[in-house]
């Protein structure tokens, strides 16, 4: 293994891959060697990866079985086997609690729970041995914020169930861990439901703990990304690794 290149000769599959975080995780990936599927809905996004080197991008809506099962074809015929799996599709929806009704729940709870969790289903028994899971969580899984009550616990569950996972897919030599991103200036930023003077309300308030004094860029979450995936990450299992400005030790 290179430390150039950490990911050379790997095979990773990436959702939520057109914008922010995923898009950021496609081109670091790629620049470390791996070959990458990067997959998303929104074939707006996907377009724009469409010439980068070592990428094939395919529309797919992890809330949809057809589509995981088209995926999981694709990457048979394609690949044969995946290395890396990172199940990063997600939404996020700033809702008060009394109107966080079983419907509101559960939209984000087929994202980013339920979707990531088939995605990793459909696609284990095309994970080589020696692979990695790498799920995506939240800060705000150790901090409280008013509104963020569905998205939370959907990720809280997502954090829960990849702990257990590493347990259960370690005799298989296949590796899970967590990264967690915290306040990271993305394109989901703007999707939260708040009006834009509320969001840079917030985004100040947030600003004053973190230790950089500015929000973390997607880039930042993907290097993490890389490395965990990596053999350099070779005896790390079960973790969360929190980035997030130092905001939850303030």
């Amino acid at each position: 293994m290179s430390l150039s290149l950490p990911l050379q000769h790997k095979t990773a599959l990436i959702t939520g891959a057109g914008s922010g975080i995923g898009r950021a995780m496609v081109e670091r990936f790629a620049a470390a060697g791996a070959r990458v599927i990067a997959c998303d809905r929104n074939p707006e996004g996907l377009a724009d990866m469409a010439g980068l080197e070592g990428v094939l991008t395919v529309e797919s809506d992890v809330t949809r079985a057809g589509d995981i099962e088209r995926l999981v074809e694709q990457v048979s015929a394609n690949f044969g086997k995946v290395d890396i799996v990172v199940p990063n599709a997600g939404i996020a929806r700033v809702i008060p609690f009394e109107q966080c009704t079983r419907e509101a729940m559960a939209e984000q709870f087929e994202t980013n729970f339920f979707g990531a969790v088939e995605t990793v289903r459909a696609l284990l028994p095309h994970i080589n041995g020696g692979g990695a899971v790498l799920f995506v969580t939240t800060f705000l899984t150790q901090v409280g914020f008013p509104g963020l009550a569905a998205y939370n616990a959907s990720k809280a569950a997502v954090k829960s169930f990849a702990q257990t996972l590493a347990a259960e897919l370690a005799p298989r030599g296949i590796r899970v861990n967590s990264v967690a991103p915290g306040p990271i200036a993305t394109p989901l930023w703007g999707t939260v439901g708040l009006p834009d003077a509320a969001l840079r309300d917030v985004a100040a308030q947030i600003t004053t703990r973190l230790m950089p004094q500015r929000f973390g860029e997607a880039s930042d979450i993907a290097d993490a990304a890389v490395f965990l995936a990596s053999d350099q990450a070779r005896f790390i299992y079960g973790q969360e690794i929190v980035v997030d400005g130092g905001y939850t030790i303030g």
